[in-house]
């Protein structure tokens, strides 16, 4: 079965959580949680959640444990995901992860490649399966948002979903 296929039979709609991890923005400065957020909508998905928290691996891990408790399909991560010493998403999030989807963070940083340079290779965007449900972690910048959104999440999501709910009716 090709890639229109799977399209075709993945889900239209899905429950999404959005996780801000960000140790200075609150909800007003938040821009690229609200970019999720409205992006997700415009999409035909249902934000069933969303949380900004420390880039503290407890709260992080608390509000992926808020998105599981929420019934959730997916859970978009954005910040923290740098290498200085308070970027600390990765390993909360890396750590998580039963499958990871290491093509997303090859393919992010191929894009990001091509609009900011070699700076790209500093990010630390994965995703992977948690639970059954598909987590996206990606850089905290309105730009990183909506490259991850509109080049790699949006356009998968659903076959992500259709790949994880094969498991679920076996």
């Amino acid at each position: 079965m090709g890639h229109v296929e799977h399209r075709h039979e993945a889900p239209r709609s899905a429950r999404i959580f959005v996780v801000t991890a960000s140790d200075t923005r609150g909800e007003a400065e938040d821009e690229s949680g609200a970019f999720l957020r409205r992006a997700a909508e415009a999409a035909g998905h249902v934000v069933a959640g969303y949380r900004i928290v420390k880039d503290e691996p407890a709260e992080l891990r608390a509000a992926l444990d808020d998105a599981a408790a929420a019934g959730v399909d997916a859970v978009v991560v954005n910040g923290g995901t740098g290498i200085a010493g308070r970027d600390r998403t990765y390993e909360a999030v890396a750590g998580l992860l039963e499958k990871r989807i290491d093509g997303f963070g090859e393919l992010f940083r191929m894009l990001s490649y091509a609009e900011i340079g070699s700076a790209a290779m500093l990010s630390r965007a994965v995703a992977g399966v948690w639970g059954g449900r598909a987590v996206f972690s990606v850089p905290g910048s309105l730009a990183a948002v909506r490259l991850a959104w509109e080049k790699l999440i949006g356009p998968e999501l659903g076959h992500v979903l259709r790949e994880l709910r094969k498991d679920a009716r076996r």
